[in-house]
């Protein structure tokens, strides 16, 4: 029995040691974190950023070369869920948090603190670029190592009919190791904890920002127990959740939150300077696509301040250490679908959204500041939690427009959360798909706990440093899953080939010349006389 909970056993120990370590000496803890993150930013930074890029490549050839309609799933599949499903669970899980949290707030302190020192502070020119580099932030990179593992996890585990295991995506590298059964269940660890620390970050976001809007809105108090509360409401919520399973209870909270992010959207869109807004998509998007590849490599040797540190790098060592998370749940919902619609779906059409979110709130903020000198930016250098809630004081309703906002908020913190108990339950239940209620019970808690431990002992920074640290040697497998998941699409399709191949007779039915060649039973003297006499057949007439 112990042979078989191994993970689940590990990784919770490690998590319950972090737990009683932060509680019991919080300002080490602080200070340690702090510590992490400007060594971890510094020596690694560079390894981020090229790691994402390279990610993104791979997924885009991937999807255009002769693998995209390979099926995740029996090549005669069909996806479980209808499409807009289907998006809605995909924001739900992968960036609902945090881009409440940031995508009014980012644009404002990139406007006061312009990326890379390319403008003035407080100028239109910061704007333009406040804008870009958000896009950036939220757009196709941010998404790539989602789509990475999601996209793995998926082919291995309804294509290949394996556990959705880290370890079972890197099995085949692993076979002629002497202690194959350790070195998978430490990568199995290695992704609960990565999933565990990027969810911890992403609640604790979420968690600091109904603060800091029921302490506008409402007055409430700023601290520990106020955080604790919130906390435990979405405890509550999400084992409710839990209860009805991925097919009624995540679905629907997770329809819901999309029809309430339109509803909002189309507020701001026709209420807000509309035009404006357009614009600044339309230009953002420009800029972000003219721009790709510089921003994606870009890390000066020699700038001052640590804004790459804070953006950049802290936001794709988040997505890595979301990645296992996300990806698995994306995985759970795309049976079905083709590896070219699994990649255009989850790589262009979340990102797009969260562009058009960045546009409508962000847009709106930056000309609130620029034309009527509103003071946004300084609100939300001071407080990001509460730059959103300040903004709607000055809108028409804005008492309604931060209660929608919070009620947005909330959802999206128990579906993160309902997602991420699941998930986690199902990576320490040896891929189960069903996993049992008293490890996602264990996990809700451990989760919960935590992230009131890096929210109470390190705040923001915290939350930064955990990303930073769990995402290092997870971004190493995601390498190394690759390079697995080309043998083994190589392998399925050379089997799809060969099966064609058997059933029409040994005619050398679909794939390139070179490819029909390996099937034919003609031994290979045969086949170089018969190569050498087409080539000097003479040609008729």
């Amino acid at each position: 029995m112990l042979s078989t909970q191994r993970v689940y056993l590990t990784s919770a120990a490690i998590i319950v040691s972090l737990v009683a370590l932060g509680a019991a000496f919080p300002k080490a803890f602080a200070s340690t974190a702090a510590t992490l993150l400007s060594s971890l930013s510094r020596y690694f930074g560079w390894f981020y950023l090229l790691s994402v890029f390279v990610f993104v490549v791979f997924l885009l050839v991937l999807a255009f070369s002769k693998y995209g309609k390979i099926r995740l799933g029996p090549q005669d599949s069909t996806p479980d869920y209808s499409l807009f499903s289907w998006l809605s669970m995909l924001l739900s899980a992968g960036f609902g948090v945090g881009l409440v949290f940031y995508g009014m707030a980012e644009p404002m302190l990139h406007l006061q603190e312009p990326p890379h020192g390319l403008a003035e502070p407080g100028t239109r020119q910061a704007a333009a670029l406040a804008i870009q580099y958000s896009f950036f932030h939220w757009g196709v990179n941010q998404w790539a190592a989602f789509t990475l593992v999601g996209l793995i996890i998926a082919f291995f585990q309804f294509r290949k009919d394996r556990p959705g295991l880290v370890s079972t995506m890197v099995e085949p590298a692993l076979r002629d190791l002497p202690r194959r059964q350790i070195a998978s269940d430490t990568l199995d660890v290695m992704a609960v904890i990565a999933t565990v620390t990027g969810v911890a970050t992403s609640l604790g976001l979420g968690v600091l920002q109904m603060n800091g809007g029921l302490e506008s809105v409402f007055g409430w108090p700023n601290d520990v127990w106020s955080k604790v509360g919130i906390l435990g409401a979405m405890f509550l919520c999400y084992m409710a959740s839990s209860y009805t399973g991925l097919d009624r209870g995540i679905r629907i909270l997770s329809n819901l939150n999309m029809v309430l992010c339109l509803t909002l959207m189309a507020y701001m869109l026709i209420t807000g300077p509309t035009v404006r807004i357009f614009d600044v998509f339309v230009n953002g998007l420009g800029d972000y696509f003219g721009n790709f590849i510089e921003m994606a490599l870009t890390i000066p040797p020699f700038e001052r301040g640590d804004w790459m540190d804070r953006f950049t790098v802290f936001y794709w060592a988040w997505v890595i250490a979301w990645s296992p998370f996300v990806g698995t749940f994306v995985a759970r919902v795309s049976r079905g679908r083709t590896i070219k619609e699994f990649v255009f779906g989850v790589l262009l059409v979340p990102p797009l959204l969260a562009c058009a979110w960045i546009a409508v709130f962000g847009g709106t903020a930056l000309d609130l500041d620029l034309t009527q000198n509103a003071g946004l930016a300084a609100v939300v250098h001071n407080d990001v939690a509460s730059g959103l809630f300040k903004m709607y004081e000055m809108l028409p309703y804005g008492y309604l427009l931060s209660g929608l906002t919070m009620v947005l908020l909330f959802i999206f913190l128990v579906t993160s959360a309902d997602s991420a108990t699941y998930i986690v339950a199902q990576m320490t239940d040896q891929g189960s798909l069903n996993p049992p209620l008293k490890k996602r019970l264990t996990w809700g808690v451990l989760i919960s706990a935590i992230c009131i431990t890096l929210i109470s002992a390190g705040g923001l920074k915290g939350l930064q440093s955990a990303a930073l640290l769990a995402a290092l040697p997870f971004a190493l497998v995601l390498f190394l899953m690759v390079i697995v998941l080309v043998r083994e699409l190589r392998e399925d399709r050379r089997n799809m080939l060969l099966d064609l191949y058997h059933r029409n007779e040994g005619t050398p039915v679909g794939g390139d010349p070179f490819e029909a060649e390996e099937f034919t039973d003609l031994a290979p003297e045969e086949k170089i006389r018969r190569r050498l006499t087409a080539v000097n057949r003479t040609p008729p007439g």
